[in-house]
């Protein structure tokens, strides 16, 4: 059964103490969530470097992983201010952010850049979270294509391995609202249509980011496999009720696969 995730990136919009404040409202409300009991539902919370072991300590028990909000495309070495993904695996960080439009656009990071970081991360057994996604706003059926593309120069040196596609518009991100649902369907069926080409790639999923929030999960329902939050879940009871709506979604993928 194709699983259901939902992640979150703090960014950097908490300090340290900020973010230990954060981890613990989230354990408080997240507790006793059905979502971290379902076998079938993935969760993970990617802070800042120096917030990943107060995020392990808070969170490692209730089952929802830790990521890197980035990670190095070079291996151990002469690299200063790099965080290589061995290291990030070593620290038990389960997953890394690559390609966001943010490192791109800040600091120039450019597709060979984004397909190391994936090969790296893949390579030491990190999940890469994959961010891909249009820059200017166009018609799907010009979107669609040419994120498939950007996904498959990612993945040109990648090893095997399981990968996660964010798809996440580029005019989207900080938005008032998410792109339109049709939208959004058209791509994400495109690009779960690419990994499912690919033998390298079993058990991949495609979430959507960029302005996401309650309610967009259930309007999306099979075409995608989960959301990636940014500043709704800064209040933990949002990221709990797109939780409820991974466990209905999770519950009707078992039902049509028990049919089946």
């Amino acid at each position: 059964m194709r699983r259901v995730m939902v992640g979150v990136s703090l960014k950097a919009y908490f300090g340290r103490a900020g973010a230990r404040a954060w981890f613990d409202r989230v354990a408080a409300v997240l507790r006793h969530h059905p979502a971290l009991r379902d076998p079938a539902i993935d969760v993970f919370v990617i802070p800042t470097y120096l917030q990943l072991d107060d995020a392990r300590a808070a969170l490692d028990a209730l089952g929802i992983a830790v990521g890197a909000q980035d990670v190095s495309e070079f291996g151990a070495g002469a690299y200063t201010g790099e965080v290589t993904a061995a290291e990030l695996a070593e620290s038990g960080v389960a997953l890394a952010e690559v390609g966001h439009a943010e490192r791109r656009r800040l600091f120039g990071e450019t597709d060979e850049v984004t397909a190391a970081k994936v090969a790296a991360s893949v390579a030491a057994g990190l999940v890469p979270v994959l961010c891909v996604g249009e820059t200017e706003q166009q018609d799907a059926a010009s979107a669609a294509p040419a994120t498939v593309a950007q996904l498959r120069r990612a993945l040109a040196c990648a090893p095997a391995g399981r990968i996660v596609v964010a798809y996440e518009p580029v005019w989207a991100i900080g938005a008032a609202a998410p792109a339109p649902v049709g939208h959004l369907v058209a791509v994400t069926r495109a690009l779960t249509a690419a990994l499912a080409e690919d033998p390298d790639r079993e058990g991949s999923l495609v979430i959507y980011g960029g302005s996401a929030g309650p309610g967009l999960l259930t309007r999306l329902g099979d075409d995608v496999d989960g959301l990636f939050l940014g500043r709704f879940a800064h209040d933990p009871a949002n990221l709990a009720a797109v939780l409820d709506e991974a466990v209905v979604l999770a519950a009707a993928r078992r039902a049509r696969e028990a049919v089946s």
